[in-house]
């Protein structure tokens, strides 16, 4: 499986193309990276969200059904958007706790969103979707200035969304670590850009992978 991940910065843009296994998505080979002199976000790149039709944007506010009521989510499991799926959550190697995550919503934008970053034919004819998701402390230890990552997009056809990270902020998806003081019960919403190859093909379901899951076995929403 071919797994394309761009990073883009309000200075600079690097982007590296890896090589990765299904099983773990985390090997990375044949980097090629690229900087061009500018590539500084304008200041209408994030100023508000895409209009989409209804049939572009799917969402659903988040729930304590599916496995965010108490009960384990397993590995493969399939919610609807805004279903929670409670699990362990590791981050690092003294961050450990609980959390219920729900996929709220999968939000298509538009191409000319990605303009600022510079890219040039790396995404041409890509478009951009917005997976929104929300996180909360179930558990009892702080979670503060733990990332929750490892959520990627799936294409109609199952096949694997490219992925768009971005470093430093952006406000049409904004993604930041958990805060200062996460305890039980806090929530924060988080956001992560899947790219369809073209206008013709839709992401249509996420897939958080992160421990103790794996890629392609991970819990899935749609």
């Amino acid at each position: 499986m071919r797994r394309t991940t761009l990073a883009a910065t309000g200075i600079a843009v690097t982007a590296v193309l890896a090589l990765s296994g299904c099983k773990s998505g985390n090997e990375e080979a044949d980097a090629a990276k690229t900087t061009p002199p500018s590539a500084q976000p304008s200041q209408s790149a994030g100023s508000s969200a895409p209009s989409a039709a209804a049939s572009d944007y799917a969402s659903a506010p988040a729930t304590d059904t599916g496995g965010g009521g108490g009960g384990t989510a397993k590995a493969g499991q399939q919610f609807k958007l805004g279903e929670q799926a409670q699990f362990p959550f590791t981050y690092g190697t003294t961050t450990k706790g609980t959390v219920a995550l729900a996929v709220t919503a999968i939000e298509k934008g538009d191409p000319a969103d990605l303009a600022p970053f510079k890219l040039g034919d790396k995404v041409k004819g890509m478009v951009p979707y917005y997976i929104r998701y929300q996180v909360k402390n179930v558990g009892t230890t702080d979670l503060a200035y733990a990332s929750v990552g490892h959520v990627k997009g799936h294409l109609g056809d199952g096949g694997a969304a490219q992925e768009l990270s971005v470093i430093g902020k952006f406000e049409k998806c904004p993604n930041e670590s958990l805060p200062k003081g996460f305890t039980n019960g806090k929530v924060q919403a988080g956001c992560v850009i899947a790219l369809a190859p073209s206008a013709d093909t839709k992401v249509s379901s996420a897939e958080y992978w992160g421990d103790p899951f794996t890629l392609g076995k991970g819990l899935n929403w749609k």
